[in-house]
């Protein structure tokens, strides 16, 4: 840009003094010629040739010294002052008093009649005065005009959109309202036949490499945002790799209709940095919204665990239905004051109450059942981390089963109408503590439904448990912690090169739950379709080429072997199990075991004293007891396999 051109150095300020000169003397010797065009017009007197080109030239002469004497052009016209203008008018002034004089004196003026001669003069310095001012305003407006292109260029990177769709193009045109970005076109796959534009802007197509690399190099592309999930995954092995080559970056935008929609304002939309999630997320999964506001708008509704990650977007879900009331309830202090904030931020008409509470406490949720009278409970409260939980079996215990069966009582006694209780893959074929506990907690609330279905206890609750498998950045899980040690410069742990898990984000998840919530079927264990497992080895190096480096030359990937009660991979259903289908395609119900529900307590009351007496090799091998299918993998545990095996074999002979 010229502004960036005239501000750099020293040299380029002299360049600046010149051509402000010359456009001085352009403005002087273009005001005589209208001087002396009105002094003929007036007196129609026509003035010989040689006398018009005498006076034309003492004005340049005459005009270029002055200015160069008084050194106008040296002022900083951005910043000029009324005493600056004075100098500047004042050699305008001198310029024809000398001029005038001088042919005066020298005889030079008898082509003109001596007034017409005054006349002229004070004509010249009027329209000189005036033509430079009008300049000096101009180079002030044109200065500003360039200062802030250069500005917005500097912050409103240039960038290609990929794809035409509605989400591609709403994005261009938001940032024709808003600009915070130079939108240069739109890149499609492929050949353009012809020149067509779209919101105003080209189409660009690119079939390889070098034709990508020969657009990035002709318009000085920085960024390729993507609108839609989907191009991101098809374009994952091509044009991103293209993208890493130029350096470009590549960035998401998501939809403005989807921002809203979350409460957020539009310009929240602005492209980012593309995730991992990005990357491993799937078509959007549609759900029946009218169905889901019907049955939850207008009700009370407790969120347990409310601070973690499903029950933190629970609660941003639900605030966006409408519910009467939302009671989130956490024992991490300042997570649910985090919360709290940010409800309060968004959902400024949000009615909810944040209680400090602990479901491992009945007196607690004695209280707040009581105080608040639910009318929908969503149970998220748990302890997830598997290698924690095998070192801390019974606390593991307390907190998913007790706590479970605390809050499955609370809606029985309330009247609550309906428990939503959010478990997870690891409940299948478990192998290790957590996975055990949260099978026990499903087997007690199946039970307890089934006892009120055959008439064996009175209650109108109904149980609905939904299962799924990892939850993308979701806290302490593995894509944060592989954020952080590439932050640090690696290396990134793996443990083990084969390891794979199912992912869903936060929000499909949840999104998931309150539709099983809202079926018709209850008392009943629903499946998500977790699409395909992702191996963990593979999601670090996509995290490292995302981060910028080259797997395993800029970061290492060390594995450091599986941890206790870790599996390899994890399974949707037991052997045991099969699945019937629901109205969605991504939602099937799972046709387990069945318990007797008096049994069932009596073994969890024996359970939850052996935990609270610290007895852990008892109730471990109570656990192992009610849940057979509950076989320890890398762990300590293992031997009370090995004691019911022995003991089986005893019983046969």
């Amino acid at each position: 840009m010229l502004y960036e051109f005239l501000e750099k150095t020293h040299v380029d300020k002299k360049v600046y003094f010149y051509l402000l000169f010359v456009a001085d003397l352009f403005c002087t010797f273009f005001a005589s010629i209208c001087a002396v065009g009105f002094v003929s017009i007036i007196t129609r007197v026509s003035y010989p040739t040689s006398y018009i080109l005498l006076f034309l030239a003492g004005s340049l002469v005459f005009g270029g010294a002055t200015y160069a004497v008084l050194r106008t052009c040296s002022f900083a016209v951005r910043h000029s002052t009324l005493h600056e203008i004075g100098i500047l008018m004042g050699a305008v002034l001198l310029k024809d008093i000398l001029m005038g004089g001088t042919l005066a004196v020298m005889h030079l003026h008898q082509g003109f009649s001596f007034p017409h001669l005054v006349a002229l003069l004070l004509l010249d310095v009027l329209i000189c005065m005036a033509l430079l001012l009008i300049e000096r305003i101009g180079v002030v407006v044109c200065n500003d005009v360039m200062r802030q292109t250069t500005e917005r260029k500097r912050l409103c990177p240039d960038i290609l959109v990929y794809g035409t769709g509605e989400h591609s193009v709403s994005f261009v045109q938001l940032q024709s309202l808003s600009p915070r970005y130079n939108v240069i076109g739109f890149l499609v796959p492929g050949t353009v036949r012809g020149k067509y534009r779209i919101a105003d802007k080209m189409v660009y197509g690119f079939e390889s490499e070098a034709d990508f690399q020969r657009m990035v190099d002709r318009y000085q592309v920085e960024a390729v945002v993507f609108t839609r999930v989907q191009d991101i995954n098809e374009e994952d092995t091509r044009l991103m790799k293209y993208c890493a080559k130029a350096n470009v970056r590549v960035l998401f935008a998501p939809p403005v209709e989807e921002v809203c929609g979350q409460g957020r304002k539009p310009h929240m939309a602005d492209p980012r940095e593309i995730s991992i999630e990005d990357l491993l997320g799937r078509p959007e999964i549609e759900i029946n919204m009218e169905t889901i506001t019907s049955q939850l708008a207008g009700r009370v509704v407790l969120v347990t665990g409310a601070a973690g990650s499903i029950g933190s977007e629970l609660c941003r879900q639900l605030a966006l239905i409408g519910v009467r009331q939302l009671v989130i309830l956490d024992n991490a202090e300042t997570p649910l004051h985090n919360l709290r904030l940010e409800l309060s931020d968004r959902f400024p008409q949000l009615d909810f109450v944040p209680v400090i509470g602990d479901v491992r406490y009945e007196h607690k949720l004695d209280s707040v059942f009581r105080t608040y009278r639910p009318q929908i409970v969503f149970h998220a409260a748990a302890y997830k981390h598997v290698p924690l939980m095998e070192e801390n079996p019974a606390e593991a215990v307390v907190a998913n089963v007790v706590g479970s069966r605390n809050v499955a009582d609370k809606c029985m006694q309330y009247g609550v109408e309906k428990m939503v209780m959010i478990s997870t893959d690891k409940a299948v074929n478990p192998t290790n503590i957590m996975g055990c506990t949260k099978r026990l907690a499903e087997i007690y609330v199946q039970s307890m439904a089934r006892a009120v279905e055959e008439g064996k206890r009175e209650g109108v609750t109904q149980f609905v448990t939904t299962r799924f498998g990892n939850v993308l950045g979701s806290n302490g899980s593995v894509i944060p912690r592989f954020r952080e040690q590439i932050a640090h410069g690696g290396p990134v742990t793996v443990t083990h090169p084969d390891i794979t898990r199912f992912f869903m984000t936060i929000p499909e998840a949840c999104r998931l739950v309150m539709e099983a919530a809202t079926m018709g079927m209850a008392n009943k264990i629903f499946i998500f379709d977790m699409g395909r497992s992702v191996k963990i080895a593979h999601l670090a190096e996509r995290m490292i080429e995302l981060a910028g480096y080259e797997p395993g030359v800029d970061i290492k990937i060390e594995y450091t072997g599986l941890r206790p009660g870790e599996k390899l991979y994890e399974e949707v259903l037991s052997n045991e199990e099969n699945t019937i289908p629901t109205g969605h395609e991504k939602i099937k119900v799972a046709k387990v075991r069945e318990y007797e529900y008096d049994s069932v307590a009596e073994w969890l009351e024996r359970l939850a004293r052996l935990a609270m007496e610290g007895n852990e090799p008892d109730m471990i091998r109570l656990m192992k007891h009610l849940v057979p299918e509950f076989k320890s993998q890398n762990s300590a545990y293992e031997k009370y396999d090995a004691e019911i095996e022995e003991e089986i074999i005893r019983l046969q002979h």
